[in-house]
């Protein structure tokens, strides 16, 4: 259930209360939690899925040929399109896999370049237009349903049960320790590099945003629990654990935020004072006579704030 990083609601913190962070930092997250959802719906493929009958996947390889078809061509017909991926989504569900993969074979099968002299790829041109709908239709209501939680049975009880407390810690403690390691681990032993300016530890505020499931890691206790009452618990834990996740994301990003902006700020003061001085060198130099040359002089005052912005951002002051 910690796998899924719910993108929606973890990048709105991210929008609400690290807007002058670095857009490395939201690069990032949205890589982490696009690969955690996958990630996700790989579990459930593998553990919630059953095999039927062999012509229900005969069904989904029709299904994934016509789409591959129908959105190479040069006028797509949209009707076809959709209910081909109505289909294909009907036929994962009789052939005793989770539905939820029809969406992401779909996805795969969309062109991501550009065809027909088009200015930009399909499948990006189709997310804009999609989107939208996913997030202010599709995603409201899967979350409003997905829930599942009848707060009429609550009590003090369900708080301090086992299947809640290990859940709800998993992704407040065990998400962003994970997270933490793995990058670490990428950056030192497998010699990756991070972006420019951006370390390790000025990760661990995003990181905490990771553990916020919700939708997915819903979809995963609904199936992974058949017994009403811990399938209730279990969405229960998801609930306590995202919100306290967003809480603390929500603290430590507006902290790290406003330490990056005094950083900014210090930089563009020292920037402002060389630019100062140089203008002033330029002055003085102006009234001495003969023909010596002064190569620091010709140092334009825009050069001389572009080499310390430069400075700062390959500094190993990071961004905290």
């Amino acid at each position: 259930m910690p796998t899924a990083t719910d993108i929606a609601f973890s990048l709105a913190i991210l929008a609400l209360f690290a807007k002058t962070l670095p857009g490395s930092i939201r690069a990032f997250l949205m890589t982490l939690a696009t690969v955690d959802d996958l990630l996700g719906i790989v579990v459930i493929a593998v553990c919630f899925s059953s095999v039927n009958e062999w012509y229900w996947f005969a069904g989904i390889v029709v299904c994934a040929v016509i789409w591959s078809l129908l959105v190479r061509m040069k006028k797509v017909l949209w009707i076809l399109v959709a209910m081909d991926g109505i289909l294909a989504w009907v036929m994962m569900f009789e052939a005793g896999i989770h539905p939820t993969l029809a969406g992401v074979l779909v996805g795969l099968l969309t062109p991501a370049n550009v065809l027909h002299g088009e200015d930009t790829p399909r499948a990006e041109r189709y997310h804009d237009k999609l989107n939208p709908f996913s997030a202010l239709l599709a995603l409201p209501i899967f979350a409003l349903f997905a829930t599942g939680i009848h707060f009429d049975d609550l009590g003090p009880h369900m708080l301090v049960s086992p299947v809640v407390m290990g859940i709800a810690l998993a992704l407040i403690i065990g998400k962003p320790c994970g997270v933490m390691l793995v990058t670490w681990f990428t950056t030192k032993a497998c010699g990756l590099k991070l972006p420019k300016g951006l370390r390790v530890r000025d990760l661990f505020p995003m990181a905490t945003a990771c553990g916020i499931g919700f939708t997915v890691s819903f979809l995963i206790a609904s199936l992974a629990f058949r017994d009403s009452e811990l399938s209730g618990e279990a969405r229960l834990g998801v609930l306590v654990g995202s919100i306290i996740s967003a809480v603390i994301a929500s603290i430590l990003l507006s902290r790290q935020s406003k330490r990056y902006m005094a950083k900014v700020e210090r930089h563009r003061a020292e920037a402002a004072k060389l630019s100062q001085g140089a203008e002033e060198a330029l002055q003085d130099m102006s009234h001495v006579d003969g023909d010596a040359a002064f190569p620091y002089v010709e140092t334009s005052a825009a050069q001389v704030a572009a080499e310390v912005k430069e400075e700062g951002d390959d500094s190993d002051e990071g961004i905290s």
